[in-house]
């Protein structure tokens, strides 16, 4: 299993430096990738930096939003940054929600898995006419491209096209995940249920549809974890984990994976509670068995085997996600360590 890290340093007030020396240290603790977020900064411009100081990890966006772009822009983010990395770029992409698509980068919403689909299949066209000499004609329900003069041709990447992941939740676009993409990111707000249950049987319809199978397909597991070096940090990482929870569960769009565990009811009263801006008391609702459905919980010792008793026959790759307990990367050693040789 390849462990991801997420790459920091994007806020340091010390400039780019930080962000090199965040890629430096993850490749040398042993992970396998580092990660930025589309959240307070650009996802994409520090994998620049992370790709000039470090030379085996990978590097990629979990996520940077889909639609807030178009294909073009993104193929030229992906086909650069996967030529300065030296083929080490994945392109994590993703739908976010309609307020933000449309009320945050006053952007068109519709249809998100089917415009999802179209997106990548318009990204690979264009690479395609890059890489391959091949006459750029994509026509779609939502978007067209089909001029490329030599101008504004890059040429072949000597590297190929980089992965291209997106994350899902739904069936919907779990099934577009396996039909144009080399991998799916699962979103935190996942079970062990849910993933075998729905989102596996949609990625494998998806797989059919174009002709390939799990061999040729990535799944990023959802890596919640509550764990700490003293009873102190781990109360406080289940409090911030509880609370996280709550917060993704307030979404009606998330509410299928508390249908599947029979907490539909949950939603309800966690979306009212929302509403009303009462965050911090919404975590009081997630209780043990919540919490554990939704995290690996245990001492340093017991972390590994927890995440691989739960997803080492269907998880390519994890992500740990904390709130609170211990960030110390001595702590997390072993954890990788061993994980890593499974």
């Amino acid at each position: 299993m390849k462990i991801d890290g997420g790459l920091t340093g994007l806020s340091n007030p010390s400039g780019i430096g930080a962000i090199g020396e965040a890629a430096r240290r993850l490749e040398e603790a042993g992970y396998a990738g580092a990660w930025t977020a589309e959240t307070s900064h650009d996802p994409f411009l520090p994998h620049m930096v992370a790709a000039e100081h470090t030379e085996r990890i990978e590097l990629g966006t979990s996520i940077a939003v889909a639609f807030a772009r178009n294909p073009m822009l993104l193929a030229n983010l992906g086909h650069d940054l996967q030529r300065y990395s030296n083929g080490r770029f994945i392109m994590g992409l993703g739908t976010q929600i309609r307020p933000h698509i449309t009320k945050r980068f006053s952007m068109e919403w519709s249809k998100p898995a089917a415009r999802m689909r179209e997106m990548i299949s318009a990204m690979r066209a264009i690479w395609a006419s890059w890489n391959d000499g091949e006459k750029l004609a994509f026509r779609g329900d939502f978007y067209t491209h089909t001029l490329m003069t030599p101008f504004f041709d890059p040429g072949p990447n000597e590297c190929g096209p980089p992965k291209v992941f997106i994350a899902a939740v739904g069936p919907l676009m779990s099934e577009v995940a396996g039909e144009v993409c080399d991998g799916l990111i699962c979103h935190a707000f996942s079970t062990e249920q849910y993933l075998r249950e729905v989102t596996i049987p949609a990625i494998e319809r998806g797989l059919a549809t174009s002709g390939r199978t799990m061999d040729d397909f990535e799944i990023v597991g959802p890596g919640f974890v509550v764990t700490g070096s003293t009873e102190e940090a781990m109360a406080r990482a289940a409090t911030g984990v509880r609370q996280q929870i709550a917060f993704y569960g307030s979404t009606p769009a998330y509410r299928p994976v508390l249908e599947t565990h029979g907490w539909g009811d949950l939603q309800d009263e966690l979306n009212r509670m929302s509403k009303r801006g009462q965050w911090q008391e919404m975590g009081e609702l997630i209780d043990d068995d919540v919490l554990e459905a939704f995290a690996v919980v245990g001492e340093q010792d017991a972390v590994a085997a927890g995440f691989r008793d739960r997803y080492g026959d269907c998880v390519d790759r994890l992500s740990f996600y904390t709130q609170g307990g211990d960030g110390d990367a001595e702590f997390w050693e072993p954890i990788i360590a061993d994980l890593s040789r499974s």
